[in-house]
Formats: structure tokens, sequence, C-alpha cells
């Protein structure tokens, strides 16, 4: 699956996000995943010791610009994070 090969690449892709505060902060990113019509990314803070998988909702503002929300529901968070689980098990180790 090429989700796959794209981690195992050495190199990694990190975005860094500007916060409500104008702070910045930098995440891995794991994965891009569909579910229930809109898209989510799947990130991993470069912080160290952190390990705990970020779940963003893509929210398109026009062609060239979108904006990342935290997803609130935590029925759609659990399927979005089923899913990253499901594509990654041969990959990563979680913690349940």
């Amino acid at each position: 699956m090429e989700d796959k090969e794209l981690l195992q690449e050495e190199e990694t892709s990190i975005i860094t996000f500007v916060d409500e505060n104008g702070e910045e902060i930098q995440m891995e990113y794991l994965d891009c995943i569909e579910f229930g019509g809109k898209e989510y990314l799947a990130l991993l803070p470069t912080e160290e010791g952190s390990n705990e998988v970020v779940i963003l909702e893509i929210e398109p503002i026009d062609e060239e610009n979108e904006n990342y929300i935290t997803v609130e529901d935590d029925a759609v968070l659990d399927a979005v994070y089923d899913i990253f689980k499901d594509r990654f098990k041969d990959v990563l180790t979680f913690e349940d």
C-alpha cells in the first residue's frame, strides 16, 4: 500500500501549524484519511517523548488554502483512528 511505503521512507514530512495563539507547532505527517465525506490528517507531534497520534479535520477554504480543525465528535475521532490503526497495523505498534 502506498501509505505504508510513505511512512517507511527515511525522510519524514514535517508540517508546521500556527495555533490560535500564533505559536508554531511542528508535526509529522502520517496519513490522510477520508471518512464520512470529509478528509482528516493523522499527525504525530515532533516533541520529544510525544507518541500520541493527533487527528485534524481538513476544511477547504478555496483551491489553495485549507484550515485544520480539532475533531470534537468522539465517534468520528474513534472511527478515523480505527481506520488509521488498520492501515498501519503492520508498520506501527499501538497501545490500547
